[in-house]
């Protein structure tokens, strides 16, 4: 997707004149030359023998961070990168490191960190018309993104309601089964208060028929009893 990703990993080349120290600018010839032969292991020993020598060499770090992301150690490679950015004050040279720190975040998708190394590199490189171009994707990926953090949130939303919606269904069918069992209870328990009660009235009703049924036998013998005591 990155039109010139890695492009920038060209080789910074030590100077004579800026690096008097033999054996450091060795390891940097070494490291580039085992580099473009595709060495890069061995290649990333030499640039930290270099480091040793000198620690501030941004060229041995510049280098370095491209050995390493060759070996596809993105982190280990941003270290490098961000500690050159620090040290190095050649605008070429800081355009080229900001670049493919660039290149690092956007792989890993950290686009609004990508977008700012890109301005970076541009402030130090105007002219760079593929890092301009880079920067445009990583815009364009952003904004895709956002619009699509959006849509989702959206739809997350919509479920969650859709979910609270159930819940508030089920909630509410739960609730009417529990009114409709209390009912069916209440109805129960009238019915059978209402049994009770007219099982006491059958009751009362029948001993008061059997009381009065009592009386007229007991009226009649009293009538009875008095007609025998005048014929006698």
């Amino acid at each position: 997707m990155l039109r010139k990703k890695y492009m920038m990993l060209g080789l910074m080349f030590v100077s004579v004149a800026v690096y008097g120290q033999k054996t450091e600018r060795d390891y940097l010839r070494s490291g580039n030359k085992l580099y473009k032969d595709s060495t890069f292991v061995k290649a990333e020993v030499d640039y930290r023998k270099a480091l040793e020598l000198e620690p501030k060499s941004t060229d041995a770090m510049y280098n370095l961070g491209n050995a390493l992301l060759m070996q596809q150690k993105a982190k280990e490679a941003m270290e490098q990168f961000e500690a050159a950015s620090r040290v190095e004050k050649d605008k070429a040279k800081l355009a080229q490191i900001y670049h493919n720190m660039g290149v690092i975040l956007q792989s890993s998708k950290q686009l609004p960190q990508c977008i700012e190394a890109y301005k970076q590199a541009l402030r130090n490189n105007p002219k760079d018309d593929e890092t301009r171009y880079n920067l445009a994707l990583a815009q364009k990926q952003l904004k895709d993104q956002q619009q699509q953090q959006d849509q989702n949130q959206e739809k997350d939303q919509k479920q969650d309601q859709k979910k609270d919606e159930q819940q508030q269904n089920k909630d509410q069918q739960e609730q009417d089964k529990k009114d409709q069992q209390q009912n069916n209870q209440q109805q129960q328990q009238n019915e059978n208060q209402m049994s009770k009660e007219n099982a006491e009235q059958l009751l009362k009703a029948a001993m008061q028929d059997e009381k009065n049924v009592q009386d007229k036998v007991k009226k009649a013998v009293q009538v009875q009893g008095r007609k025998l005591e005048k014929d006698w």
